[in-house]
Parts: structure tokens; C-alpha cells; sequence
């Protein structure tokens, strides 16, 4: 299942339909594997925006994913945090995810944090880093850049009418994730915008970002919703797991 999981990078700028699950990060194992094995997932995604964190726990779990080949997206705890996506990654994560993006100087910052030079400015080391075993600095930076994903996740109208100027600016950005709950409390203190649901919000990203490598996520929460959004430019998808 997980085996080509070093060509998700490729994989979501190519536009093909990606789905991944999102997990609480002190699952056990056997709950892991269980759930992964009631979908084709390419990825997991553990979130701390929301949830307590606690980075001996992140370096565990990325761990036991490490070993099942499991590609793991974090969401990192508050966008203030992004000059820290170097020392996130250092715990382990393939990918990070920053929330309520909404200026363009987060957009620059993590993208500087999250790749190393000359890409970006990230700083090298770490033991738990994902793939770093056997690989020299040189090496390792190079696979890391091939390899890692980086998500800005868009909450509001305003983001949203902004992405495409991400995607021109900041070619080390792999996504947009929509934040549907807080993008709907966005929408409404606009009234009189043109963009009046988070329906509306995805349509109008497929438009603006058809023609770019830059691709959308969306929290679909099941299957079922998978086609709706398909059709309004969703390539990647994040649900539950299905019991």
C-alpha cells in the first residue's frame, strides 16, 4: 500500500486523486494498521492545532510509521509556528500542514523552514528524521526537498482569493488544504462577498489554480463526498477512518 509513498510529492503535483486519513497520534499499532487497511490511504495526517502535543509522542509515532512505510502529514500547532517547521520535521514528519494561512510573508517563511539550501534555509540534523539513515548531508537535503510535502491550509475568503498568487511566488508549496469550519465562520462575516460557501471557496481555487502545479486538499470526512469534490478541482482528500 505504502511502498511508493517516496513519490507522494510527484504523485500530488501530477493531479492524481490522493486520499489520506487522519489519526490521532497516540494510536496504537494494531488500531493504525487496522485502519489502514480499510482504504487504499497514501497518507496519515496528525494534527497538534487542536490536540496536545507532545514531541516525544510525535517522535514515537512517526517512528512506528517509519516502519510500517506510512507517510506522515502534521499540522503544526498555530501559523506563528512556521520558522519552527524545521525543528517539526526534525521529529520525524514527511509533511507539514500550516493553518489559517492567510499572508503571504507565512506563505515565504515556511517554505524558507521547510526545504534545505538551496531550496530553503532549514538547518541539518536530527536523529529522527524521516529517511536520514546512511545518507550523507549532501545526499539526504537533496532527497528531502524530492521527497517532503508542505500544505497551506486556507480558512477565509481572503485566502482564498490569494492562492493563486502562492502558487506563482512560492513553487515549494505542494498544497492547499481547506479548513471548512473555520473558513464557514470567515464567510459569513462577508456578506456581501461574491464567495458564499465553502463550496463556493473550492470552485473558485480549482478555477484560479487550473493551469499550476499548486493542488487542493479538502477535509471530506467520507468517500461518499469524494466525486462532489473531484468535480470541483479536490485531488487530495482527508477523511476519517471508516468503522
Amino acid at each position: 500500500m505504502f511502498g511508493d509513498a517516496v513519490g507522494l510529492k510527484k504523485r500530488i503535483r501530477d493531479g492524481e486523486r490522493i486520499v489520506g486519513v487522519g489519526v490521532p497520534i497516540d494510536v496504537e499499532r494494531e488500531r493504525l494498521q487496522a485502519i489502514l487497511g480499510r482504504d487504499d490511504y497514501a497518507f496519515v495526517s496528525v494534527d497538534s492545532q487542536h490536540s496536545a502535543l507532545n514531541e516525544e509522542r510525535l517522535v514515537a509515532f512517526c517512528g512506528m510509521a517509519e516502519e510500517l512505510d506510512v507517510f506522515v502529514q502534521f499540522r503544526i500547532k498555530h501559523t506563528r509556528h512556521a520558522y519552527l517547521i524545521g525543528n517539526y520535521l526534525d521529529l520525524g514528519p514527511c509533511g507539514v500542514e500550516v493553518p489559517q494561512t492567510e499572508l503571504d510573508s507565512t506563505v515565504e517563511e515556511a517554505q524558507h523552514a521547510f526545504y534545505y539550501p538551496p531550496q530553503g534555509g532549514r538547518s541539518f540534523g536530527g536523529k529522527a528524521r524521516r529517511g536520514a539513515e546512511g545518507k550523507c548531508p549532501e545526499e539526504y537535503g537533496a532527497w528531502w526537498n524530492r521527497f517532503g510535502v508542505l500544505w497551506m491550509q486556507i480558512e477565509s475568503v481572503e485566502a482564498t482569493t490569494r492562492a493563486h498568487l502562492w502558487a506563482e511566488r512560492w513553487p515549494g508549496v505542494d498544497c492547499v488544504s481547506i479548513g471548512p469550519t473555520d473558513m464557514t465562520f470567515n464567510i459569513k462575516s462577508h456578506p456581501n462577498h461574491a464567495l458564499q460557501s465553502v463550496d463556493d471557496c473550492i470552485g473558485y481555487l480549482g478555477r484560479s489554480l487550473e493551469g499550476t502545479r499548486l493542488r487542493i486538499c479538502h477535509r471530506n470526512g467520507t468517500p461518499e463526498t469524494r466525486e462532489k469534490y473531484a468535480g470541483l478541482g479536490v485531488t487530495v482528500f482527508l477523511e476519517q477512518p471508516q468503522d
